[in-house]
């Protein structure tokens, strides 16, 4: 039976930092204009998460207008742990999304079976979005703290209701997510740890994801075995 399980939740914070990978290299962080599927996939899972079940990301609402700032940085140099050196990361301004997100069952757990309860996940993970969430709230960064509120998709004013923002605005290929060796979904991307891409863009504020396995790019970053977990050990059904 085909779940519809879905849940809103509005997240909002002073600042983002969806880095773009390329500006990465040198120290220098900038980024992307608007989430990426893996921030706000994380976001759901610190508000609520169990390996029984696959958080799936289907649209995200911008509230706020697109800006950005500058700030000077002093970050822990890794070639040497005695110093730091000034870097420039540039973020997004007053930030608010509206999200909608849905759960599957991790068909590659058969051994969490016991666990696949729908109504026992739903309304936990209401009563986490209720309650602000489970673990501490991230935009992207450790450094941008976020807040999660309960909402109904579509209920809060949007800067891109107004007849005066462009229809569709395009961002050309970007970062969209990892795929895990315990979310494979075939043999290519099982035992491996891979990430996707995807031309991004915005539709009247509206970002519409697909799914992790139907992006137009992705790229095997390395081997990885997926995490056994054993029930009253580092598992618990309740």
């Amino acid at each position: 039976m085909k779940m519809e399980n879905k849940l809103t939740y509005l997240v909002h914070g002073r600042r983002a930092l969806f880095s773009d990978p390329i500006t990465r290299v040198g120290g220098e962080k900038f980024s992307y204009h608007i989430p990426t599927y893996q921030a706000i996939k994380g976001i759901t899972e610190s508000i609520y998460w169990k390996p029984t079940i696959v958080w799936r990301v289907l649209r995200v609402r911008v509230l706020n207008k697109i800006r950005m700032e500058s700030s000077g940085i002093r970050p822990i140099k890794y070639n040497d742990a005695t110093g730091n050196e000034l870097s420039y990361y540039t973020y997004l301004k007053d930030v608010a999304y509206e999200v909608e997100v849905k759960f599957d069952w991790n068909e590659n757990r058969p051994d969490l079976i016991k666990d696949r309860n729908e109504n026992k996940h739903f309304f936990m993970a209401k009563r986490a979005i209720e309650s602000g969430g489970r673990r501490d709230i991230f935009l992207g960064t450790r450094e941008c703290q976020g807040y999660i509120e309960p909402c109904e998709f579509g209920e809060n004013e949007s800067y891109y209701d107004s007849e005066n923002t462009s229809d569709e605005v395009t961002y050309g290929m970007q970062f969209h997510s990892f795929i895990y060796p315990d979310e494979a979904y075939d043999d290519e991307s099982y035992n491996n740890f891979t990430a996707t891409f995807w031309n991004a863009k915005m539709v009247n504020g509206i970002i519409n994801f697909p799914l992790p396995k139907d992006t137009q790019y992705k790229r095997k970053i390395y081997g990885m075995e997926k995490k056994d977990f054993i029930p009253d050990k580092n598992f618990s059904f309740v």
